[in-house]
């Protein structure tokens, strides 16, 4: 075992994100806008860039202009959306980069300009029921009208309109009329544009979620971003047949003891041993993303079977009963993945303390390396 892996570390399947992306083509065909921000969700950008390309991605989408400048700089040839806010001032960036920015209203798209003499690339966000960001018009009316008026800025160049959906992961049947509302709302909006000699090369609102359960062929991109991890926009809701998780999480236990019945296991005695047990200490804690809110609720994996958290998952560290289990030091333990016939997924890890997979692979903090395997 190298030496940089006798803590913690993740483990990330090319294998398996070029096979994510087979799948995906196959529902939406070549429209992935692969969304690639906060490093890749917690997967390295940079690595999870390049075997994008060579799965023939040619959009991105990012929160912000650093990530713009390094997507840019792992795939100079690509197309990059922020989808997020730049500062004016870094106008000239933008376009000396050939990023696309997201524009959210008029005043902004003049802020834009007034800061370069060079043009603006741009994709106009519509907010038609998210709540965040972009137009807001009671009408597709009355928001093209205001698209008219951004287009015939000077040195901006408009290419696209776009929005997101709020509940496109939902089967309820409100929200199902919500969604549809939104996606009438853009496509009309877009319509009235185009009956009037005004054509976009873009209109998009199709996510991960959009993706899984209602695509749509009037989605010119479908900016994929969990799914293309192998996660559920909505767990534990179903993906497409054949997406597998792409992360996996691991580390080493460092020291076995024995306890006896009414012992204390970490922080705040938490946990106290009802019986004689073996206890099991693991190279890995809240410092390295895995939440402290698993205490005594989350299992992992040893020898291809489950063993429960005792106590309080400490900065660094956390213990596990591994009774009857022949534990040693330098045994594997796997929090994240599959070993035998087990598998705990990060939406699984989620679903214990009320939270999204989203946030857990997004939440492995920089300390833990991230290992690229076939």
């Amino acid at each position: 075992m190298n030496q940089h892996l006798k803590r913690a570390w993740a483990e990330i399947s090319v294998s398996n994100l070029k096979s994510n992306i087979s799948v995906i083509k196959n529902i939406v065909g070549d429209r992935i806008m692969a969304v690639v921000k906060a490093d890749a969700y917690g997967h390295g950008e940079g690595e999870i860039c390049h075997y994008l390309k060579e799965s023939g991605v040619k959009y991105f989408a990012v929160s912000n202009l650093d990530e713009a400048l390094r997507v840019k700089n792992f795939c100079p040839e690509s197309e990059v959306l922020i989808l997020g806010y730049t500062y004016p001032e870094y106008a000239d960036e933008l376009a000396e980069n050939n990023i696309i920015q997201g524009v959210i209203s008029k005043e902004y798209a003049l802020e834009l300009v007034k800061n370069t003499d060079k043009k603006i690339r741009c994709h106009i966000k519509i907010d038609t029921g998210m709540g965040r960001i972009g137009l807001k018009y009671d009408t597709p009316e009355k928001c093209a009208e205001e698209i008219k008026n951004i287009i015939n800025t000077d040195n901006l160049s408009v290419e696209g309109i776009y929005t997101h959906f709020a509940v496109a992961d939902s089967y309820d049947e409100d929200n199902i009329r919500y969604t549809d509302k939104q996606e009438k709302f853009i496509i009309d909006t877009y319509d009235i544009l185009k009956s009037e000699n005004i054509h976009l090369e873009h209109v998009h609102f199709m996510n991960s979620a959009a993706s899984c359960y209602r695509t749509s062929s009037r989605s010119t991109l479908a900016r994929t971003g969990i799914i293309m991890y192998g996660l559920s926009p909505n767990y534990p809701l179903e993906i497409p047949s054949g997406l597998k998780p792409v992360m996996s999480l691991k580390a080493i236990i460092s020291h076995v003891k024995k306890v006896q019945n009414g012992d204390c296991i970490s922080y705040g005695r938490t946990f106290t041993a009802e019986r004689d047990m073996d206890i099991a200490t693991v190279t890995i804690g809240y410092a390295d993303g895995y939440s402290r809110l698993l205490s005594s609720k989350a299992d992992v994996l040893l020898n291809g079977k489950r063993c429960r958290i005792t106590g309080r998952i400490c900065m660094d560290q956390l213990m596990i009963d591994v009774t009857g289990m022949n534990a040693k030091e330098g045994d594997i333990v796997t929090l994240i993945g599959s070993d035998g016939n087990e598998t705990i997924t990060a939406d699984e890890l989620a679903s214990i303390y009320g939270t999204i997979g989203y946030e857990i692979v997004c939440g492995i903090s920089k300390r833990v390396p991230r290992i690229y395997v076939k």
